[in-house]
Formats: structure tokens, sequence, C-alpha cells
């Protein structure tokens, strides 16, 4: 195949397409940011007033301490999959996906424009939570450039999930199923409210096959710099992970599955 005639890349189709997904939760920032935000501090609040003065010390910090990188990252995947998710299925539900299939982009810059506007999505949430919590607790960042690079592969993980999510769904219900049985579990059975060490031998073996679980634990290690596990090896866990759903959805949009009559 030879060259296209704007050369391999057709960077003003990907910047037009990053833009666009980005402005998409920018526009209603109430839903897709100061949502978020609320939900987070809701969480803390519960705990502390719950169970937060008798639970002690985790890790050799206080629980909310503790609890706090969990919530952090929770929250941040959970927006990264609804934002690349949410795109490609309204624009399923409105007829309009060819107006993103029609452009001369080719599947990886398909790809790489959907998870753009996630992984924006998920880093400033990420951002602004993260400087809530440090403001209104007083936590202090132990590992910020690994806090930074767990957030990052975390948003982009979700976020190329939700592009596979997105394809694979034609209606919102369907979307909202793989949300609940899937996201959901993956991150609230993941060690966010709890260590995986306390579980039993089997339960923590499974939680280690969870690949979100080293995205919490990578963002527990870059706030309070301990974890369940080394986090050189959440790294590559995530990472391979991230690579192999990028792998998935080039595949699937090289083909048009599910998205072309």
């Amino acid at each position: 195949m030879g060259l296209r005639r704007f050369g391999r890349v057709n960077w003003i189709g990907l910047w037009t397409l990053c833009v666009r997904e980005v402005r998409r939760f920018l526009v209603v920032w109430t839903q897709t940011l100061a949502a978020p935000l609320v939900t987070a501090g809701l969480f803390l609040a519960v705990f502390a007033l719950a169970i937060g003065p008798t639970r002690g010390t985790v890790m050799g910090v206080s629980f909310l301490a503790f609890l706090a990188p969990g919530i952090l990252m929770m929250t941040v995947i959970q927006n990264a999959f609804a934002n690349t998710s949410s795109s490609l299925v309204i624009s399923k539900v409105q007829g309009n996906i060819v107006d993103t299939l029609m452009p001369p982009l080719s599947p990886m810059e398909l790809v790489v424009g959907f998870m753009t506007g996630g992984i924006a999505r998920g880093v400033v949430v990420g951002a602004v939570i993260g400087l809530a919590m440090v403001l209104l607790l007083g936590l202090r960042v132990a590992h910020p450039l690994w806090l930074f690079v767990f957030l990052m592969i975390g948003a982009a993980m979700l976020s190329a999930l939700g592009i596979a999510a997105g394809i694979l769904a034609n209606k919102f219900d369907q979307i909202a199923a793989i949300t609940n049985f899937i996201v959901v579990p993956l991150s609230f059975l993941s060690g966010t409210f709890y260590s995986i060490a306390t579980l039993p031998p089997v339960l923590e073996t499974i939680s280690r096959a969870n690949p979100v679980f080293y995205l919490i634990d990578g963002a527990r290690y870059g706030m309070i710099g301990a974890s369940d596990a080394p986090p050189a090896l959440g790294l590559m866990v995530t990472a391979g992970t991230t690579a192999a759903l990028v792998a998935l959805c080039w595949h699937w949009l090289s083909r048009g599955y599910r998205l072309k009559p």
C-alpha cells in the first residue's frame, strides 16, 4: 500500500478527532468533571463517618489515607471507560457512526483519537480529585512520577476497553450492562477498599490476576509509598494489558466489526 497523499499519519484528521473527543466531555463538565468529584467525596465521607475512626492504620497510614488513592484511581478508570464507550454508542444510536468511519483516518488513528478523549477526561478528573485530597486530607504524595504514570496507564487501559465495549454494544442498556457487570466489579474487587494481603490465599491469587488491582496498587504506592505488589510488576502487567486491548481495538476497527452495515 502506498503512502496516503497526506503522509503516513493524517495529523489534521487525528487532531480534529482528538479535539472533538475532548470537547465532548468539556461541554457537559458538570456531569463529566464535577459529578465524579462529588462521588469521590461522598465515598470518603461515608467511610470516614462509618469506620474511619475505629479502623486504625493500614500499611502504616490512616485508613482514609489508604483509601484515598484507591478511590482516585477507581474514579479515573470509570470516567475514561465512560468517555470512549459512550462516544461510540451515541454515534451508533444516532446513526452518525459513518461520519467517523468515512474520513481518511486509519484504524490506529481512530483508536488514538478516541483514547485521547478518554485519557484526557480520566487525567483531568484525577488531577482535580487528587488536588482536593491533598488540600482537604493533608496527604503528601510519596512518589509523584509513579502516581502520574499509573494514572496515565489506567486511563489508557480503560479508554481502550471502552472502545472495545462501544464496538460490541449497540444500545445504551448493553453498555450499562458491561459497566455494571465488568468495570465496576473489577474496580471494587481490586483492593480499592482493603489490602489484598488480608484475603484468604485463593482470593488473593484471584485478585492478583486482575489487572485493575495493579492500577489501584500502583496509585497507592505513588501516593502513600506502600503497596501489595512491586510497582515495576504492576507497570509491566498494566502496560501489557493496555497494549493487548489497543491491538484488539485496532483489529476490530480495521475490519469494521459491528460498525459497518
